[in-house]
């Protein structure tokens, strides 16, 4: 498959940023890019070796999963680290922008439209999203010829850590106001319960769609492309860094994320620790068997 994966990138600090990429301390936003890229090569990439140490030779490994990758980091102005990540340059393709930062999602989806026709699989991952799953993309494509290509599957992000009482976190939960925004989304698909290799695997329409990342193949995102409000630059969902991975495809699809109860179906890491440090202390954890009873 060829597939093009876009990512927005900005970084400069400002004092009281509530966001990451504005955080005084730039180490993080380093690694969590680092990790953003050089995951997808060592998954899905050409550069996948097994080494025969009796033959003192290394050949192509995961051949079956080997996938024509193009990754697009877009940037603003001088605003970015590219300089300091420790990644080969070809690993990536630098485009700059004069857009303004908020907004760069938006201009990831404009140039993909320009490539419409180049591509199985058209994607934009925010800079600290991690894909450890070699089946992701074929989940993907599982899920739309099972159902629809009008169903549009997204992962669920989530966080771990060592040092928490919750070693991992799905972070994608409801939220207070995220009612003011439902208006923009359709609740049109049932629950869905489909078998996957002799496994029963169920998938819903989440009250949060949010996911920070879309995949679409081809004729998911041709269709996109062909709605009147595809080229607007509409950031009615939350804010417009929510509104460019979400807004969009919210009007379009029938979303769904797997269920709960195999919420790691389709999963993606969010770099750091800044929801699952809640869980155990501002957000209690519910145990399993309180659950049961009610």
């Amino acid at each position: 498959m060829k597939i093009l994966i876009t990512i927005p990138h900005y970084y400069r600090y400002q004092k009281d940023a509530i966001y990451g990429s504005m955080k005084k301390d730039p180490a993080p936003r380093i690694e969590a890019l680092t990790q953003c890229i050089s995951s997808l090569h060592q998954l899905f990439g050409s550069s996948q070796y097994y080494i025969d140490y009796f033959n003192k030779e290394a050949f192509p490994a995961n051949l079956s999963y080997q996938h024509q990758l193009d990754i697009m980091v877009f940037t603003t102005d001088s605003c970015h680290l590219l300089d300091e990540i420790s990644l080969p340059k070809n690993d990536y393709i630098h485009i700059p922008t004069k857009t303004q930062p908020m907004l760069l999602g938006f201009e990831c989806a404009q140039f993909m439209k320009q490539h419409n026709n180049d591509y199985d699989f058209f994607c934009f991952m925010e800079d600290d999203l991690i894909i450890s799953d070699p089946h992701f993309f074929q989940k993907l494509q599982w899920f739309a010829k099972s159902t629809s290509n009008h169903n549009l599957l997204q992962p669920n992000r989530f966080e771990v850590s060592p040092n928490h009482v919750a070693k991992k976190c799905y972070i994608d939960g409801l939220i207070a106001n995220i009612f003011n925004y439902l208006s923009f989304y359709s609740f049109e698909g049932p629950d869905i319960t489909a078998n996957f290799y002799g496994t029963d695997v169920q998938f819903s329409q989440p009250l949060n769609p949010h996911s920070g990342c879309y995949f679409l193949n081809a004729e998911q995102f041709e269709y996109w492309t062909k709605q009147p409000y595809f080229s607007e630059i509409d950031t009615g969902f939350i804010g417009p860094l929510e509104s460019a991975a979400s807004l969009g495809i919210m009007k379009t699809f029938n979303i769904y994320k797997p269920s709960p109860q195999n919420a790691n179906f389709l999963e993606i890491k969010h770099y750091g620790n800044a929801y699952i440090q809640l869980a155990g202390e501002r957000i209690e954890l519910v145990s399993a068997s309180s659950q049961e009873t009610t």
